[in-house]
């Protein structure tokens, strides 16, 4: 996984799932982890006490909030923004209030952070955006609202990439498919829909998501910025 002994790494969205696997995983390689969470308390909690990182509440739906904890955490090295929500159904009966906090935290939460933690984060640093295989394809009725926050990333992840290229920023997005989380497990009702139309025809780990990420985040990946990195099994394709 590489060494990140002595980096500053904050994680939004690190109590649970892929945030949380990111969290461990740059802990383990000697990192100085901070990580927000909204209501998982005592999933924050414990994920604080395995690793030794720094738990900080923050809704990332508040901007006021989020770009307060950003700026506390100070000059980062790493910014890994993975605090996102997903609502699938039809938009006619969507509540729109729900789509408003979908963009809310997917949308703005994404480039109000970037933003802030650039403002004071180290020349060479590392930005990743944790996006979704949504963002290319729309795979059935019901996906309006989300795939529209997951394409809306992309635009973020180049255009903050040329901002802050000079310094020798990357900017990048990874693009998961199907992840066994809790969110979406392995054997959940939606699972075999997905794997069949899948090269690889299962979920993925969330270590392998994280994988990915702790190489975005390491010297190896200093001239790739800008891009989307989509880790999905062929569900794409």
């Amino acid at each position: 996984m590489g060494d990140f002994s002595g980096k500053s790494v904050m994680v939004l969205g690190g109590s649970r799932g892929i945030g949380a696997a990111i969290v461990r995983s740059f802990a383990a390689a000697g990192a100085s982890v901070c990580f927000t969470y909204a209501g998982s308390a005592d999933a924050a909690a414990a994920v604080a006490a395995e690793t030794g990182a720094t738990a900080v509440k923050a809704d990332s739906a508040d901007r006021d909030e989020l770009v307060a904890a950003v700026a506390a955490a100070g000059a980062l090295d790493v910014m890994v923004i993975n605090a996102g929500v997903a609502m699938m159904g039809d938009p006619l009966t969507l509540d729109a209030n729900a789509v408003d906090r979908l963009i809310d935290i997917n949308v703005r939460a994404p480039y109000h952070a970037g933003v802030e933690a650039g403002r004071q984060m180290h020349d060479n640093g590392r930005i990743i955006i944790i996006g979704s295989v949504n963002g290319d394809r729309v795979p059935g009725p019901g996906f309006t609202a989300y795939a529209l926050s997951k394409s809306a990333v992309q635009g973020i992840g180049r255009g903050l990439a040329r901002d802050f290229g000079p310094r020798g920023i990357t900017v990048n997005v990874v693009q998961p498919g199907p992840v066994d989380t809790d969110m979406n497990p392995a054997d959940g009702p939606m699972a075999k829909r997905m794997h069949a139309a899948m090269a690889i025809p299962r979920h993925a780990h969330a270590d392998e998501v994280t994988a990915l990420v702790l190489f975005l985040a390491s010297p190896a990946a200093a001239m790739i910025t800008g891009t989307t990195q989509t880790i999905d099994g062929g569900l794409g394709i």
